[in-house]
C-alpha cells in the first residue's frame, strides 16, 4: 500500500486558522502570563478555549459527535504543530496532554455510560483529567510491568492502594485514569486494569506538586496516594486484567501527538534564530552570513523536515492499522525528541545572551521544556531497546544445544 502524505484540505485550512489564532490570541496571552503554563489559572484556560471555539479551531482531534473536527492523525499533525508554536496553544484547542490522549482512550475503550459521564465534559473543556501509571522506584516507570499499585476485589467494586508520581495535570483534575494490578505481581507482563476515579473519592489525594525543570504542562506534575480508595465495578475502564493492552490504545498515538506539538515549539525556536541571524550584526556582517551560523540553521531545517516526515509516516501507519506502527512510533518519539532539543539548543546558541534571557525571548523557557521530552513517554534508551529488539527478531536463531558433559 503506498504511503499517503497528502493532508486533507479541511485539515490544511484548519492548520492555517490555528496558526493565525496562535499568533493573534494565544501568544499575547502567553506573554501576559509570563509563559508558564504550569502556573496559568483555570480562568485563562477557560477563556482561551472559549476563544478557540469562536475561532472554529477547538478540538480538532475529536469526532463530530463530541464537538470536534474529526481529523485523522495525518490531519492532526499539521494542526497540532501549528498549535504547539505556543506552549499555551494545545491547551487553548483542548488537545494538550494528558487530556488529548485520555479522550482518545475513552472514545475507543469506554462504555457508552462512561463516555457520557467522563468523555463528554472532558471533550467540552468542562473538566480536566490525568493518567496515573508512573510510580516511584521500584514501581512502574519506563518498564510498566514493575507496576505495584494494587486493586483488590471488595463487595460491589475494587479497593485501590498505591502511590503514583509525575502524574501530569493531577492538581485540579476532575477524574483520574488509574492503572493498578489486579492479578500477578511486579514484573509480570499482564494483570493490570484501568480504573476511572473521580476527584474527591475518599482514599485518593494529591500529596504534592513536584518541582520540575519544565513548566509547559497545565497544573504541572503531581504525586498521588491511594489508600483504601474504593470504586465501583462501573468504573473499570476496559477489561479486567487487560489494562496494559488497553493502555496501548492511548500510548502509541499519544507519543506521536507529543511529537507534533513539540515540533511546533521547535519551529518557533528556529524562526527566532532566523530572525536574529538575519538582523544582528557582528564582525562586519549579519550573523547569517557567518558559516558556522549557517551550518546551525541548515542543520535545524534538516531536523525539522526529517521530523515532520517521520511523524507523517507514523501517522499514516497508525491511521491505516499498519503492523509497522509500533516500530515507527518508537522511532518517531526517539528521533523527534532529540531533534527538537537540537533545534532549540542551536537557537539559544545563535541568539547568545538573548537566548538565555527568559524575560526577553521564549527560548530559555522552551529549552527547559523540551529537555524532559527525551524522558517523558518513554526515555530514548527504552525506545532504542524496543526498536533494536523488533529489528533483530526475524534474524534470531535458536541457540545450539551444548552436549551433556562437554
Amino acid at each position: 500500500m503506498p504511503v499517503q502524505f497528502d493532508v486533507d484540505p479541511l485539515a490544511a485550512r484548519l492548520a492555517e486558522s490555528t496558526a493565525e489564532f496562535v499568533r493573534e490570541v494565544v501568544i499575547p496571552a502567553e506573554r501576559a502570563c509570563g509563559g508558564s503554563v504550569h502556573d496559568a489559572p483555570e480562568a485563562l484556560r477557560e477563556a482561551l478555549q472559549k476563544d478557540a471555539r469562536e475561532a472554529g479551531v477547538f478540538a480538532p482531534h475529536l469526532p463530530a459527535r463530541w464537538g470536534g473536527h474529526g481529523l485523522d492523525l495525518r490531519g492532526q499533525a499539521a494542526v497540532f504543530e501549528a498549535a504547539g508554536y505556543s506552549l499555551l496553544g494545545p491547551l487553548a484547542l483542548n488537545c494538550a496532554a494528558p487530556d488529548e490522549g485520555n479522550m482518545h482512550l475513552l472514545e475507543k475503550v469506554a462504555t457508552e455510560e462512561q463516555k457520557e459521564r467522563y468523555l463528554r465534559p472532558l471533550a467540552a473543556g468542562g473538566t480536566r483529567s490525568c493518567f496515573a501509571m508512573t510510580e516511584p522506584a521500584p514501581g512502574a516507570g519506563a518498564d510498566p510491568r514493575a507496576l505495584r499499585t494494587t486493586a483488590t476485589r471488595v463487595p460491589g467494586g475494587w479497593r485501590i492502594d498505591g502511590r503514583k508520581w509525575f502524574i501530569t495535570g493531577a492538581s485540579g483534575a476532575g477524574f483520574t485514569i488509574v492503572m493498578a494490578r489486579t492479578s500477578g505481581g511486579p514484573g509480570d507482563p499482564g494483570g493490570a486494569t484501568m480504573f476511572l476515579v473521580d476527584a474527591g473519592t475518599p482514599g485518593m489525594r494529591v500529596v504534592r506538586d513536584i518541582e520540575t525543570l519544565d513548566e509547559g504542562f497545565f497544573a504541572g506534575h503531581c504525586e498521588i496516594l491511594f489508600e483504601d480508595c474504593v470504586v465501583g465495578d462501573d468504573q473499570v475502564l476496559g477489561a479486567v486484567d487487560q489494562g496494559f493492552e488497553g493502555a496501548q490504545v492511548r500510548l502509541g498515538p499519544a507519543r506521536l501527538t507529543h511529537c507534533m506539538r513539540w515540533l511546533g515549539a521547535a519551529r518557533r525556536a528556529q524562526d527566532i534564530a532566523l530572525e536574529r541571524a538575519g538582523s544582528r550584526t557582528a564582525f562586519g556582517s549579519v550573523l547569517g552570513d557567518l558559516g558556522m551560523v549557517q551550518q546551525m540553521l541548515a542543520d535545524s531545517e534538516i531536523d525539522l523536515e526529517a521530523s515532520r516526515a517521520l511523524v507523517l509516516r507514523t501517522a499514516w501507519a497508525l491511521d491505516t492499522g499498519s503492523a509497522a506502527a509500533p516500530q515507527l512510533s518508537s522511532m518517531s518519539k526517539t528521533f523527534v525528541a532529540e531533534a527538537v532539543h537540537r533545534v532549540v539548543d542551536r537557537a539559544v546558541q545563535i541568539c547568545g545572551a538573548l537566548g538565555i534571557s527568559a524575560a526577553d525571548a521564549p527560548l530559555a523557557r522552551l529549552y527547559r521544556d523540551v529537555r524532559p521530552f527525551r524522558i517523558y513517554d518513554g526515555p530514548s534508551e527504552t525506545h532504542r531497546f524496543a526498536i533494536a529488539r523488533r529489528a533483530l527478531k526475524p534474524y534470531r536463531r535458536p541457540r545450539p544445544e551444548v552436549p551433556a558433559g562437554s
